[in-house]
């Protein structure tokens, strides 16, 4: 095999525009899939590695994490897809066989996580090249490339049935949010719970508690234009935090629900905001879940008795969900209309115009933003 040549978004440094570049993508090896990437989303993680606040973000490299496509060429020993297969790229790989895949506990696989976190694949190399130098992989997926490559383990095969625009999707938000309701929080039915910030994220956590047929499905959100999205997703009630008056959202909240949540939800991020989602919670059972990742140094505080009376707080990845096992199913729930996955779609754009997918995406009115990569 040799070395494909193809348009892809590189970020040259933290706070720049990505640049198209025409980038030199080398064979996969041994365990490795080389995919051509037909659409990805663009997600607000791209867009905090992107700023440079994020740390652990190193330049030059190419972002995205939210892709789908076909498989163009795989490298020796690999035996999980095949080429001309569709598939999802999977930022949490599974390979089960490590010893988080093999305690039944988590999602989280821990065979690639050194290398993936410094932006190499396995081996240790990276396997993108422009202008004379070497780029960086992003999260072991890099989607915002007409080709990338990733490990074996990094990838799920799923029915061609499946547009990749709409599958791309599944690769993170909608994933994360409904896998937070239905597979972290194990919401029951009756249940009531609370969603804070009713972007991607959250409209997926409403989704997942009407699968659950949860009771109250209160959205929490500053943006009133919210309200509209979070009740065509299923919540039952909006609750703007700035228009309570001399009541505070967990006051509100505890008062709504005769006592407090028995789950609520933090997709925003903001630590502040992740003390309140706990603070609302029922006393002896209430279950706090923490999916939005905050920025670099920030640390959550809650008063002790908080948790000493029953409360906990809990954190997912991906919603907890197992990407090689379960997310085949998540898109068969699609095709039967019990998943909604049309309804984020509310942008597009072509690779070359990806910088605007960033634009629209800091827009009230944007869910998600699909990118075309063929163009």
């Amino acid at each position: 095999m040799t070395d494909t040549v193809g348009k892809a978004a590189v970020a040259w440094a933290a706070g720049e525009s990505l640049s198209i570049e025409d980038v030199e993508v080398a064979p996969p090896k041994a365990h490795e899939v080389r995919i051509k990437i037909l659409h990805t989303g663009v997600c607000h993680t791209d867009a905090y590695t992107l700023s440079g606040k994020d740390p652990e973000g190193a330049f030059p490299v190419i972002l995205g994490h939210e892709g789908a496509g076909i498989v163009e060429s795989i490298g020796p020993d690999v035996t999980n897809v095949k080429v001309g297969d569709h598939v999802i790229a999977l930022y949490t790989p599974e390979c089960k066989e490590c010893k988080f895949c093999r305690s039944g506990k988590t999602n989280l696989c821990g065979k690639i996580r050194a290398t993936q976190g410094r932006g190499v694949m396995p081996d240790g190399t990276s396997r993108f090249r422009a202008c004379g130098k070497n780029l960086l992989h992003f999260m072991g997926t890099s989607t915002f490339s007409q080709y990338t490559v990733v490990a074996d383990i990094s990838v799920v095969a799923i029915t061609p049935q499946c547009p990749t625009d709409r599958a791309c999707l599944l690769g993170c938000g909608i994933t994360t949010g409904y896998g937070a309701a239905t597979v972290t929080a194990k919401i029951e039915e009756g249940a009531n719970i609370a969603v804070f910030g009713a972007g991607c994220v959250g409209l997926s956590v409403i989704q997942g508690a009407v699968k659950k047929k949860a009771g109250m499905i209160i959205a929490v959100d500053l943006n009133d234009e919210k309200a509209s999205w979070a009740y065509k997703f299923g919540a039952t009630h909006f609750v703007n935090p700035t228009k309570l008056g001399r009541k505070n959202i967990v006051e509100k909240l505890i008062d709504m629900t005769d006592g407090g949540c028995d789950y609520a939800f933090d997709c925003t991020g903001n630590v502040t905001v992740m003390r309140a989602a706990l603070e609302a919670c029922h006393k002896g059972w209430g279950e706090s879940i923490v999916i939005g990742v905050a920025a670099a140094g920030q640390e959550i505080t809650t008063k002790p008795f908080q948790l000493v009376t029953g409360r906990v707080w809990r954190g997912c990845a991906f919603g907890g969900v197992k990407g090689r096992t379960q997310l085949p199913g998540l898109v068969a729930d699609y095709l039967r209309g019990d998943l909604k996955v049309d309804e984020f779609i509310t942008h597009r754009e072509s690779l070359s115009n990806i910088n605007a997918a960033f634009d629209q995406m800091k827009r009230g009115d944007c869910v998600r933003c699909v990118v075309d990569t063929g163009v």
